[in-house]
């Protein structure tokens, strides 16, 4: 069984969370148990899951079959919009606990901002407090805040976030965002890491960009004189941007390439010819626009 080569993270409140880990967004269930085994074997200690992705139950699955302690791998999940509010939460908490057959959680994330809503965002970030006073998560954060969304919860809470997952990769790097969470000891995780977003969504079926950070020559040269391949290069870059990347992946092959990226460095100007990619332009949802209306999504049972 591989152990982690990557970084370990302290979060603000002292507790460590491996640098790197598997997103589970859009693995079919039916996949997913083998992704998180097949990770965990090859050395990935943090596993980032959401009530909304459905397969809560088989990442839990995946990691009692992989034989590695339950006290040596990092589990996120994410509670949803339709489950704000102070009592939901505490409720969609257990469920998702249940759903994983975990005793606690290392670290519990309000999935959205909802703006048309905040004061039940904020509500639902007070259970995560909550949870967290009572032992039963070891740290709390957020998703997709811009830096407004976060001085306003902090002033609404008294409570800084540990984490804020966000969507970067080399055409939206979010370079403001990133330096509002550092200045006030917030890590960045980052989710669609190597662009996937922008090659899967609505928008690359219609512009004659590329739209793909993996084809773009200024990786693939990169991808050439390092013998990596091209995510690998984008990971790397994530690594030394100073984010948490999460990429999602059910094939055993690519689950193993992603990790292989701790044995080589990108010099400082590849990592600002990489970040000089950046079109301003995200691949997700807008979040002052999200809501549960923007986003039907049924989390129970």
């Amino acid at each position: 069984m591989a152990t982690f080569k990557g970084p370990a993270i302290k979060l603000n409140n002292g507790i460590e969370m491996p640098g790197f880990g598997l997103g589970v967004f859009r693995s079919e269930p039916e996949k997913t148990v083998a992704a998180v085994q097949s990770a965990l074997a090859h050395g990935y200690r943090l596993i980032d899951t959401a009530a909304a992705y459905m397969n809560e139950q088989q990442v839990g699955e995946g990691i009692r079959a992989s034989g590695v302690p339950r006290e040596d791998v990092f589990v996120t999940t994410k509670v949803w919009m339709t489950d704000y509010g102070y009592g939901q939460t505490l409720r969609a908490f257990d469920r998702s606990l249940r759903k994983l057959e975990l005793d606690y959680l290392d670290l519990y994330l309000t999935h959205w901002p909802v703006p048309s809503a905040f004061d039940e965002t904020v509500a639902s970030y007070k259970a995560s407090m909550k949870l967290l006073a009572d032992g039963r998560v070891r740290a709390i954060g957020v998703c997709n805040f811009s830096s407004s969304h976060m001085r306003n919860l902090i002033e609404q809470t008294g409570h800084i976030p540990a984490v804020n997952q966000i969507e970067v990769h080399p055409f939206f790097i979010q370079s403001d965002l990133r330096d509002a969470d550092e200045a006030l000891g917030i890590i960045t995780q980052a989710w669609s890491p190597i662009g996937g977003i922008k090659r899967d969504g609505e928008k690359a079926k219609t512009s004659g960009n590329v739209l793909d950070p993996l084809s773009h020559p200024s990786v693939v040269q990169l991808a050439t004189k390092y013998g990596k391949s091209p995510a690998q290069i984008v990971l790397r870059w994530q690594i030394q941007l100073g984010t948490c990347p999460i990429p999602k992946s059910v094939r055993p092959e690519r689950i193993a390439e992603n990790i292989d990226i701790f044995n080589f460095a990108l010099a400082a100007n590849e990592v600002q010819a990489i970040s000089a990619l950046d079109t301003g332009e995200r691949g997700g949802p807008d979040p002052e626009l999200v809501s549960p209306q923007t986003f039907p999504v049924t989390t129970h049972p």
